[in-house]
């Protein structure tokens, strides 16, 4: 018994030879000759450490309280598993709740797509005072940007203590931050969302895209700010990074080369077959362009010439019943139904506001890039455009006279063009057919001008002319350039132009959240704080005062 005391430092030399072995393959970094040595005479000295004292093991194992230890032992680790895999999960699977009304803390969808299209690093340097009261602001602001983008990095600098980094970026004021993309940078001043996305997309963009708005037949002005020009629409464009200028089309020679959107809005004259010619020539060619057609019941030259491309305009006006519920009278339809299969209103779910709209439609071939893309309600329904002819039966549906919503305000079609086809050109307006395009590709929504294979002969390089049409152009005007509105019409645009990545949902300038009422809402509201509950107050306080005297 006392010669196998002798044994019992086996147990202690085993563990030291291997922790031995272990420590020095992390140090040397190879599991080479000396840690495998140590480690196996380790494994053989417990062995034979086993063997000389099996009987005392088996009896210590067996023991109540080793069992108890054990298993609190093995609990206690099924348990920080547990708690760990709970962690590691709630990293990468988070999820986080914006409970403010106009979701302040959450970036906008718009700004999340641009974020997410990133290829290069951006960093953004902030230069705000230590004490500065909105730079916790800005921190949470620049934290979301980097929560959603691994290329968005941020840092901030106290131009007090770093004078010589300030100077660097020639910063002159607190509250001032500055985004770094490549060896180009943009200075932003506040804690804004939308300027700092303006700024990025001013950083991404490689190339400016113009938008023509035609001019010289009534059309909306671009710098018209009354309730129904087109400023809001200018500043819009703008400040994606884009230019906006006027072109008299019939001074022009042809539609500039650089002109990535045609836009005609609201034209109240008819154009001439030459100014035709030079918009057909100009999608031929694989232009893109948007027709914003009010229902005047005139312009029979551009509604013949928009009916070559396969547009149905119909002499109609809209009602809807649903505009009512918002607060809005019947002729302002409201566009609840959008073709999911489009670019354009895949993701679009905001309700957008046509005023005074007729109705477009087009026959849907997705193969020929032709959609119904926007759709008024169920409740809807068409009259005549004639407002000499509108009676009161009008306002209510009759089955009889009218035809049921939805009706159709906005409508694309795909042109293809062969640019191996030299007299393009000069095809007349009249026998351009979108009817003969034939896309190939069941997205023809998506066809690129410049998707022509090379090595195919020049027969055969193709590209698409894009040709989109609304049934009304006030939806545009600065009265109605609001969160819907403005998000759709940018789409549409930014679709034309190939801007793809900003095809989202924008975020909305903060201020006041206007309470939209329908009549019956208005004159509860107007009867319980006029007249009931000042009623009820005045009487309640002559009887209290009544009886008040009658107890003196």
């Amino acid at each position: 018994m006392k010669a196998k005391g002798l044994f019992a430092p086996l147990g202690l030399l085993s563990i030291f030879l291997m922790a031995a072995g272990g420590i020095t393959y992390a140090i040397t970094g190879e599991m080479g000759n000396l840690p495998l040595t140590l480690i196996w005479v380790g494994l053989l000295v417990l062995l034979l450490f086993f063997y000389i004292f099996f009987p005392e093991i088996r009896e210590f194992i067996t023991k109540r309280s080793t069992k108890y230890a054990f298993n609190t032992a093995i609990m206690s680790m099924v348990f920080l598993v547990i708690i760990g895999l709970i962690a590691g999960m709630s990293i990468k699977y988070k999820v986080r709740v914006d409970l403010t009304k106009d979701s302040r803390y959450t970036l906008s969808s718009h700004t999340v797509k641009i974020l997410k299209s990133l290829k290069e690093d951006v960093e953004a340097i902030a230069f705000y005072r230590s004490d500065e009261r909105t730079r916790q602001a800005m921190s949470d602001l620049l934290s979301e940007y980097s929560y959603h983008s691994p290329k968005f990095s941020f840092r901030f600098v106290d131009p007090d203590r770093d004078p010589i980094e300030t100077a660097k970026y020639e910063v002159t004021s607190y509250r001032t931050t500055v985004l770094k993309y490549g060896d180009k940078h943009e200075i932003i001043g506040t804690e804004s969302e939308n300027k700092l996305t303006n700024s990025l997309l001013k950083l991404l963009s490689k190339d400016i895209k113009v938008f023509y708005f035609v001019s010289g037949h009534g059309e909306k002005s671009i710098d018209n700010k009354e309730e129904n020009g087109y400023s809001y629409v200018k500043d819009a464009i703008e400040r994606e990074n884009h230019q906006v200028r006027d072109l008299l089309l019939i001074n022009a020679e042809k539609v500039p080369e650089d002109a990535a959107v045609l836009v005609v809005s609201g034209p109240e004259a008819d154009y001439l077959p030459a100014e035709l010619d030079k918009i057909t020539a100009f999608v031929k060619k694989g232009g893109r362009a948007i027709f914003m057609v009010d229902p005047s019941g005139g312009l029979p030259k551009l509604t013949s010439y928009l009916g070559g491309f396969g547009f149905e305009l119909t002499n109609d006006l809209i009602f809807d019943k649903t505009s009512q519920v918002s607060g809005s009278n019947i002729a302002i339809p409201v566009v609840v139904q959008y073709d999911k299969n489009h670019p354009v209103t895949r993701e679009f779910e905001q309700f957008t506001f046509f005023p005074f709209a007729r109705s477009v439609h087009i026959k849907e071939e997705p193969a020929k890039g032709s959609f119904d893309i926007a759709k008024t309600s169920d409740k809807s329904w068409t009259v005549t455009s004639d407002i000499k002819k509108l009676t009161r039966e009008d306002e209510e549906f009759n089955a009889d006279k009218h035809k049921r919503g939805p009706i159709s305000v906005v409508a694309v079609t795909a042109v293809e063009v062969n640019l191996g086809d030299t007299k393009a050109g000069d095809t007349k307006a009249g026998d351009a057919k979108a009817g003969d395009a034939k896309a190939g590709d069941a997205k023809a929504g998506d066809a690129k001008a410049g998707d022509a294979k090379a090595g195919e002969g020049q027969d055969s390089l193709k590209t698409w002319g894009k040709i989109m049409v609304t049934g009304d152009s006030d939806f545009a005007s600065n009265k109605f350039m609001k969160a819907g509105n403005k998000d759709f019409l940018l789409n549409m645009l930014n679709w034309l132009a190939e801007e793809h990545v900003l095809i989202s949902v924008r975020r909305k300038e903060p201020g006041l959240t206007p309470l939209l009422l329908n009549p019956v809402q208005g004159k509860i509201v107007f009867w319980l704080s006029v007249v009931i509950v000042p009623s009820l107050l005045l009487v309640a306080g002559l009887g209290v005062t009544a009886r008040r005297r009658r107890g003196a």
